[in-house]
């Protein structure tokens, strides 16, 4: 992330993904450079998509395009801008930044997958909690939990920067809608893993991630 310098970078929107990111590549997802077509793949949706410094560090980790990138970040020729494109960084899966439309996009995609008969990829969304005041995010969780989308995973960084914050917590809000849900220290790299991958059968499952606060 460091490589990445210049005006408007959103640092905070960044740095309170890198962990829960890093694990996330690193040790749950079944994607890489050389099955990022494959059908069968795992799916992941960055919806905070305003601040994507630590997502491209991330991808460029895992070799999805080369570190030499990373300084031209956010300049006019750079592929790497400061909302991400899917047409032009290398195994980003949707262009994203403006807040509200990536866990319906999940919702459509773990729909889609269940369509096709492909029960195995894993469908992923990252959002801020700020973000949850997005009406578009409620309509999208509260359909998921009766539909049973068990392959599909919202995960939540909570910075407290929500205006309004959610009372009992925002696990709460998925729980009651039915969906599995965990909040774990969003630095603990065992902590993050464990939620990752605990068992949640015929449920879609939320980790939400506690970071320090963004102010």
């Amino acid at each position: 992330m460091g490589l990445m310098t210049g005006d408007e970078k959103h640092g905070p929107a960044a740095t309170s993904t890198l962990d829960a990111l890093w694990v996330l590549y690193d040790r749950v997802l079944r994607v890489t450079p050389e099955t990022a077509e494959d059908r069968e793949r795992d799916r992941f949706l960055l919806s905070k998509g305003h601040g994507p410094m630590a997502y491209y560090a991330v991808l460029a980790a895992k070799g999805f395009f080369g570190e030499e990138l990373l300084p031209g970040f956010g300049s006019y020729d750079s592929p790497l801008g400061h909302h991400p494109d899917r047409v032009l960084v290398p195994g980003a899966e949707i262009g994203s930044g403006s807040l509200g439309h990536g866990l319906p996009l999940a919702v459509g995609t773990a729909l889609g997958l269940r369509a096709q008969g492909l029960t195995d990829p894993a469908v992923w969304v990252l959002l801020g909690d700020a973000e949850l005041d997005e009406g578009s995010n409620h309509e999208a969780l509260a359909f998921a939990g009766p539909a049973g989308l068990d392959r599909l995973h919202a995960l939540v960084i909570d910075n407290t920067s929500a205006t309004h914050g959610w009372p009992g917590g925002i696990a709460s809000r998925f729980e009651a809608a039915g969906w599995s849900a965990a909040t774990v220290d969003g630095r603990d790299h065992e902590a993050l893993y464990a939620a990752y991958t605990a068992p949640h059968p015929g449920r879609p499952h939320v980790v939400v991630a506690r970071v320090e606060p963004k102010n």
